[in-house]
């Protein structure tokens, strides 16, 4: 199978003679039931035959312990870069996933990370490591959320090590520090999410006897107020001019195509349209089925027309083959279902290559467009907010500064005929 991808006979027996071979050939193999490149395999595999070379010289015996030196090669390797530079921190945060990444794939793969913890890969998994149990065990949070509670301290935790900083000298002026600095990023009211889950980290790290004292009361969030935004949605015009820019010839387009019909017609959320399975089309009846909605809901919606052909020629055309009852899946290996994020940010890129500007593009500005439609239509509130999901009759409120003809024949009216 090595000779497939490495030419040299010497190549191949360096390989060959490495104490990790047999792990080896079983991440090859993974590799190619992927469908990865033949470019891919033959920059990872070298890469592996390194690491295990370097975990060997730090005294590593067994395949088991390897993923204990991934940090360490990382920043091996950033030390024989002979001075080169970064650009910027994201140039160097890329070079750094782009070794990290593939070695704890093969740890992944070859078992060494049991796929029984799903704590192993946490932020802070060695010095607080309790902690993501206990947003699922006695919290009771759903793997969404813990998963937003992991983005947000793997940033918290670069943060910190850039500074050489230990939990245990945590700070108001640390939390502050970082929370400034996710500012640069982010709007106010987006904020609130990083400076929530710092707070239940440190009463966690407080009550675990990490900390000293509890610094939860020093972070608080943005002050924001309700309905003070504008929903970014866009007109009917820019929807049309995005879905017809997108090229629907290629696997990705159609597929790109379909869960973008899916987030204009139905109002979905990102989460939705990626948690969708085969098993929610009923063709014969010509339902869509939406099961795993916010708080638990599911809705029953009429499948359209131009919804089911897009949906089928992607189904026909550009599904890999798989056992997964799920719809869309990734264009390149691996071959996995696709996330919210590939969602999310596919409607950003089809949205920008159409010449649409909006601030902070993505499904929800589809979404948003989906409520305007029938606002302009002049559908209750109670109605846009039954289809788009909403649980409380509040969340639509927002939908009622959309509705540009009435307000402005509000401002340009007689004032007296509203007394």
């Amino acid at each position: 199978m090595l000779e497939s991808y490495f030419i040299r006979p010497e190549t191949v027996d360096r390989i060959r003679g490495s104490w990790l071979s047999a792990a080896i050939e079983r991440y090859l193999a993974w590799l190619e039931s992927q469908s990865y490149s033949a470019r891919c395999v033959i920059h990872r595999v070298p890469l592996v035959v390194r690491f295990g070379e370097f975990a060997r010289k730090r005294g590593a015996t067994d395949i088991a312990e390897l993923l204990s030196h991934v940090d360490a090669f990382v920043q091996h390797r950033r030390r024989i870069r002979r001075g080169h530079q970064f650009r910027s921190n994201t140039a160097r945060r890329q070079f750094e996933y782009d070794i990290r990444g593939p070695l704890e794939q093969f740890c992944t793969v070859v078992q060494v990370v049991p796929p029984s913890d799903p704590d192993a890969a946490c932020p802070f998994r060695g010095r607080a490591r309790g902690f993501f149990e206990y947003l699922r065990e006695e919290r009771g949070l759903r793997s969404t959320t813990i998963d937003s509670y992991r983005v947000q301290l793997s940033r918290f935790e670069q943060y910190i090590a850039d500074r050489k900083i230990e939990l245990d000298q945590l700070s108001p002026t640390v939390l502050d520090g970082f929370v400034a600095e996710q500012r640069l990023h982010i709007s106010a009211r987006s904020l609130g999410v990083p400076c929530t889950v710092l707070r239940v980290f440190v009463r966690y790290l407080f009550r675990q006897r990490i900390l000293r004292q509890d610094l939860s009361t020093s972070l608080d969030g943005p002050r924001t107020y309700a309905l003070s935004e504008v929903p970014r949605s866009i007109s009917t015009e820019d929807v049309e001019r995005t879905l017809s820019s997108i090229e629907r010839r290629s696997m990705v387009g159609r597929r790109d195509y379909a869960m973008l019909m899916l987030l204009v017609v139905y109002g979905l959320r990102a989460r939705e349209v990626a948690a969708l399975t085969l098993d929610d089309f009923d063709w014969r009846m010509n339902k869509l089925h939406v099961r795993s909605r916010k708080a638990g809901r599911a809705d029953v919606y009429p499948l359209t027309t131009e919804v089911g052909e897009a949906v089928l020629d992607y189904l026909r055309h550009a599904r890999p083959t798989t056992n997964d009852r799920r719809v869309f899946f990734r264009a390149t290996a691996p071959r996995t279902a696709v996330t919210h994020r590939t969602v999310s940010t596919q409607a950003k890129v089809c949205l920008r290559r159409a010449g649409v500007t909006v601030p902070r593009a993505g499904s929800h500005t589809l979404r948003h467009s989906c409520a305007q439609r029938l606002v302009d239509a002049e559908f209750s509130l109670k109605v846009v907010g039954d289809f788009l999901g909403h649980r409380h009759a509040a969340s639509t409120r927002i939908y009622s500064k959309v509705a540009i003809e009435a307000l402005r024949e509000v401002a340009l009216g007689d004032g007296e005929a509203m007394l």
